[in-house]
């Protein structure tokens, strides 16, 4: 085990929304080159550990590290909220998500939309940002739509536009929550090639899934949750193919993944 500290750790992770505890101390890590897939049923609390973990939720209790470095905070339970700004900011930078939603500007271009944060965000040079996105875009694979506008897209077209976008912004990690499942079975093939060929490449993700087939291919580790705790998780192989609980295995069966 390397002594690298990983690039996104969760330690002892609580969040409430008023009364409602949904998610009630749960630890996930994910190393550089890591590939970690959260599984589970809607309401397990897989989108919501995702956003806490990109601070973009508030969490009441535990610890969230980048890269070793842990979240500041003020005030306790409830009131417990991030304590410096810049430090929020710079973490979010380098923890790029992609959304269920694509989010991207209907009156900006396809290349607009890839090169606009990291011109506003991170204050790159127009032109340089220019190349980035158009590199980008090709490796997503619509390099050729560069000047058309969302609307004109499909929707797995429109989702390699905002892989691209993310990816523009050069994170230490990208964080997926459910990147297909707004799309058709066909347009979800594109989008689940262009997350294989990151995941070859080394890159750190973190992905909650629907899809058990590719979290199975992309993975090094898979964590399945049940009612907001960690009820299994291991290599791929054994979640898949060995599972002990009988919660995952009924869930298994039900998602059925052929």
């Amino acid at each position: 085990m390397s002594d690298t500290p990983p690039v996104i750790e969760i330690r002892n992770l609580h969040k409430a929304y008023g009364a409602l505890e949904v998610i009630k101390g749960v630890d996930i890590a994910a190393r550089k080159g890591d590939v970690v897939s959260l599984i589970g049923s809607s309401g397990s609390g897989k989108s919501t550990i995702l956003r806490c973990a990109n601070l973009l939720e508030d969490s009441q209790q535990g610890d969230i590290l980048f890269k070793g470095e842990p979240v500041r905070w003020k005030g306790a339970g409830l009131n417990r909220h991030p304590a410096d700004p810049r430090q929020v900011l710079r973490i979010r930078t380098n923890l790029s998500m992609v959304f269920q939603q694509f989010n991207l500007w209907a009156h900006l271009t396809i290349l607009q939309n890839v090169m606009e944060a990291p011109v506003t965000v991170l204050g790159r040079d127009r032109h340089e940002a220019e190349g980035a996105a158009r590199k980008y875009l090709h490796k997503v694979g619509i390099g050729d739509k560069c000047d058309v506008y969302p609307a004109q897209l499909s929707g797995g077209q429109q989702q390699r536009a905002a892989i691209a976008r993310a990816l523009c912004m050069e994170p230490e990690a990208l964080l997926f929550d459910e990147p297909t499942s707004a799309l058709d079975p066909e347009l979800e093939q594109e989008v689940i090639r262009v997350i294989k060929d990151l995941a070859t490449e080394g890159r750190t993700m973190m992905i909650v899934t629907h899809d058990m087939r590719m979290a199975a291919d992309v993975s090094d580790h898979v964590v399945f949750l049940h009612q907001g705790l960690i009820e299994e998780q291991g290599p791929p192989d054994a979640l898949f193919g060995r599972p002990k609980s009988e919660r995952l295995q009924q869930f298994l069966s039900s998602t059925n993944p052929g």
